[in-house]
């Protein structure tokens, strides 16, 4: 498919979608373009990934850990601003750079991760998507542009789009995200109080925690903002 093709089907893909829509629309269309079996959305806020969106629920399990573990490709691409080839989790390389995030992955089927910076021409990187494959290999140079034109309407999408209607007022789409990931922060602010320790290691322990007990970073955080749970035995 060359690439006047893809930006046909990606404009039929987004055409007469909501704002909040937009970013999942993306994510499916993907695996039409690509020899991919998911993509995942994440953009990046006060040092914590959030899942934005997925296209199905084998991208979704693997933004979350790649959350969890606070490691990945996708962190590589949104600190250089340049794609992340991970070509092959299973042995070399890739499996060396990301033992954990490998190990989870190629457990369920995931062999190569392509993650695409999202950002602007400022050098500014907002989050990644991040592209999922069943077999090893690289991407062609086509199909690398086509993974890169899809980031770069993904970026538009998250930078550009109006807010929408909701309620008796206005209220950005992305604010309901916003506020859900608000539980993680005030625990990191509790782990800090208990611990005496600075944002990063709360952070971390957080993660630490959640890839423990084979749970979300955010049920961690509700146990312990609930008291339900404390991180000071770890």
């Amino acid at each position: 498919m060359d690439a006047v093709r893809a930006i046909d089907v990606i404009a039929e893909v987004v055409r007469d979608a909501r704002p909040g829509e937009t970013p999942a629309r993306l994510c499916a269309v993907a695996e039409k373009l690509l020899p991919i079996v998911g993509a995942s959305v994440s953009l990046r806020s006060s040092g914590m990934p959030i899942r934005l969106a997925a296209s199905n629920s084998l991208a979704s399990y693997l933004a979350g850990v790649q959350t969890t573990l606070g490691d990945g490709p996708w962190l590589h691409a949104y600190r250089t601003g340049a794609p992340v080839l991970a070509c092959d989790l299973a042995g070399g390389r890739d499996m060396r750079r990301w033992p954990l995030f490998a190990r989870q992955a190629t457990a369920v089927g995931v062999r190569a991760v392509y993650s695409m910076p999202l950002g602007s021409d400022d050098g500014l990187t907002v989050g990644t998507l991040d592209l999922y494959r069943d077999g090893p290999g690289d991407l062609t140079e086509d199909e690398l542009r086509r993974a890169q034109l899809l980031a770069a309407v993904m970026t538009l999408a998250l930078t550009t789009l109006p807010r929408e209607e909701s309620g008796g007022g206005e209220e950005a789409w992305l604010g309901g995200l916003a506020a859900e990931h608000d539980e993680v922060y005030q625990a990191i602010g509790m782990v800090m109080a208990q611990l005496g320790v600075a944002a990063d290691e709360a952070s971390a322990r957080l993660r630490a925690r959640a890839f423990a007990q084979g749970r979300a970073v955010l049920e961690v955080a509700h146990d312990v903002i609930s008291h339900r749970e404390r991180l000071d035995g770890d």
